[in-house]
């Protein structure tokens, strides 16, 4: 969807500051240098889709001024984390939240990187001292795609789980995706299925599993939307916090490019991430807590003010019990109306779903 906020300057004033450092860097003569070190080094997984986001990420950087791409004023490091290490067990299994992350962090918070390029929904809700999200950029479609393995095909348009036979096993990793699944469809199985995006379909396709579930803005990076058999609206299936947006990290201190990000930052994107994660902050569940949180900015009136309008949900993993609800205000009290629908879930839920197993 189109922003609700005026668009960034082009060109900021930090990034025409890089950009003349750079062009300098090509005349710079013994004795002298730049303030700033280039290249910029930006760490990122290394994955097919975690490439994809950041190479489009420094795109959009260089297509304000082009010297930066001909100076070579950027340099990618791709970094495994622990989470692309281990594929045989669940992320809760081997230490939780953050495992897409804690390499990148360690990095960068110790200057073998100057800023990191994430989906944020692999960011935890809070960062390692010194380290700030500094950008995020326009989300791509949030929603949840059901991916049906080579002998299903969908049945009834009105119900996007009919192509599921009796006892279907659908291959997962999210405890958020299972809870809803199951919370409608109890008779469902479900097995581990970790890896990248190609790997889990090539996995549907020998048939480890009946279906599968991806997120969209993935397939749609991957330029792969067609292999979405059936998405699934957020009535349907709440996303997960952050899911579709893309978050630049820096250090803290490091002002001149928090000011340089800056320029290419979404304000809508900044507003629905700022609402889901102060939501998922509030819930503080463990990594076994099915937890979901999608917020849109919604036309009141055509030429007026948005409304943030933010979806909460909280569910045990069986699927025995959920409870979705959604909040409605001003973007500007995103942060608070997370907070608050957070406390709220929080309060009507029972307590045993919020502990570390």
């Amino acid at each position: 969807m189109d922003s609700a906020y005026p668009s960034s300057p082009a060109l900021s004033p930090a990034l025409q500051k890089v950009a003349a450092e750079a062009a300098a860097r090509q005349k710079k003569t013994a004795g002298h240098s730049t303030r700033r070190h280039l290249p910029l080094r930006v760490g990122t997984r290394g994955s097919p889709l975690a490439l994809v986001q950041t190479r489009a990420f420094l795109t959009m950087l260089t297509r304000f001024c082009p010297v930066l791409r001909d100076m070579g004023a950027f340099q990618e490091h791709q970094i495994n984390t622990t989470g692309d290490q281990v594929q045989d067990r669940r992320l809760a299994e081997i230490g939780g939240k953050g495992l897409f992350a804690k390499e990148i962090h360690e990095a960068l918070a110790d200057g073998r990187i100057d800023f990191a390029v994430h989906s944020l929904k692999d960011l935890e809700t809070e960062l390692p001292p010194g380290l700030v999200l500094a950008c995020t950029l326009k989300r791509e479609d949030a929603r949840d795609a059901l991916i049906l393995g080579p002998d299903l095909a969908q049945t009834d348009p009105d119900d996007p789980y009919s192509a599921l036979p009796q006892g279907a096993v659908v291959g997962c990793s999210s405890v958020r995706r299972q809870a809803q699944m199951l919370h409608a469809r109890p008779d469902l199985k479900f097995g581990l299925l970790r890896g990248n995006v190609q790997t889990r379909i090539d996995k549907l396709a020998g048939r480890h599993c009946d279906a599968t579930l991806l997120a969209l803005a993935g397939l749609r990076r991957l330029g792969m939307a067609e292999r979405a058999d059936i998405v699934l609206d957020p009535t349907v299936m709440v996303p997960a916090a952050g899911q579709g947006i893309v978050g630049v990290t820096v250090r803290e201190d490091d002002i001149e490019l928090r000011e340089l990000l800056s320029a290419i930052e979404d304000y809508e994107a900044r507003a629905v991430a700022t609402a889901e994660r102060a939501l998922l902050a509030e819930l503080d569940g463990s990594c076994r807590t099915p937890i979901g949180g999608y917020a849109q900015l919604i036309p009141v009136v055509a030429g007026g003010e948005p409304e943030l309008h933010l979806t909460g949900l909280v569910a045990r993993e069986d699927g025995s019990f959920l409870l979705k609800r959604a909040v409605s205000g001003a973007p500007a009290d995103a942060a608070r109306l997370g907070y608050e629908l957070g406390k709220s879930l929080r309060a009507d839920s029972p307590a045993d779903i919020f502990e570390e197993n």
